[in-house]
């Protein structure tokens, strides 16, 4: 579904991406689940960017970027033809959604423009308003982004995303603004949606490997620009080879050392 190859960028003279290669398999086949783990700056986040068409001003990219076989490189997300448009749940809800316009029409508005009814898509923005943890998806609904807390504001984002069908679901950081129940939810539900037949190919964004090892079944560890490991999440976990690997692993350890050990160990399937 998704196939990065020699990726670099580079500003100001200076290498922020040092020729990474990235595969992400179509939904219902091994990987579909794919994390992209690493400390802050490494150069994650700017990988997500380069594949979801938002590369920051001033930053030249090369290389290849092909999503459902369509080159994308270098293509703004709106120019994109509609099978080449990933969705995205990134860490900051305020770039998606309109501050004047209710959360609920924000969610339901993409329903709508792929043929569903405006009851129809309400109610379904309704669904996954709840899915994603609001106790009273009505109040959300009505509600516009600045009278909710910075928490629901993401999940808003991610009840946005899921209302974008498209082959490919970028999510950047999605928990980091969520309490551990919120989190946990928000995992099981992209664990639901993503990396199924007929559903998006999930490419996850994040620091922490803990989260990864619930939702996704392989994990790309970037340090410095370059992706250093490339394992099945149980791999990486039992046996990392690369210092950055040993790294998280002893990381996730420490900040989960109260959760039950299945939060290492369990694997997505």
């Amino acid at each position: 579904m998704l196939r990065v190859r020699s990726l670099t960028a580079v500003t100001a003279g200076r290498t922020l991406l040092h020729g990474v290669d990235l595969d992400v398999p179509a939904a219902g086949m091994p990987g579909a689940r794919t994390a992209v783990v690493g400390a802050s700056g490494s150069g994650k986040s700017l990988t997500a960017a380069a594949v979801l068409g938002r590369v920051p001003p001033g930053v030249q990219v090369t290389g290849s970027v092909r999503l459902a076989d369509q080159e994308v490189l270098g293509v703004p997300a709106p120019r994109r033809a509609d099978g080449s448009r990933p969705s995205a749940v990134g860490q900051d809800p305020s770039r998606a959604l309109h501050p004047l316009v209710a959360v609920g029409t924000q969610v339901a508005a993409p329903l709508q423009a792929l043929g569903a009814r405006r009851s129809a898509a309400r109610a379904q923005a309704l669904d996954l308003l709840g899915a994603v943890g609001f106790a009273d998806p009505r109040a959300a609904a009505s509600a516009r982004p600045a009278e909710l807390s910075g928490g629901q504001r993401q999940r808003a984002c991610l009840a946005l995303a899921l209302a974008r069908p498209g082959p490919l679901l970028v999510a950047d950081e999605p928990t980091t603004a969520l309490d551990v129940v919120t989190q946990t939810r928000v995992v099981e539900l992209l664990r639901e949606r993503t990396g199924g037949p007929g559903q998006p190919a999930l490419l996850f964004i994040t620091h922490d490997l803990a989260v990864a090892a619930q939702l996704c079944q392989r994990v790309v560890v970037v340090e410095g620009g370059r992706f250093v490991e490339v394992a099945h999440v149980a791999e990486l976990l039992s046996a990392p080879t690369s210092s950055a690997a040993r790294a998280l692993v002893a990381a996730a350890r420490r900040a989960h050392a109260a959760l039950p050990p299945r939060t290492l160990v369990g694997v997505a399937p």
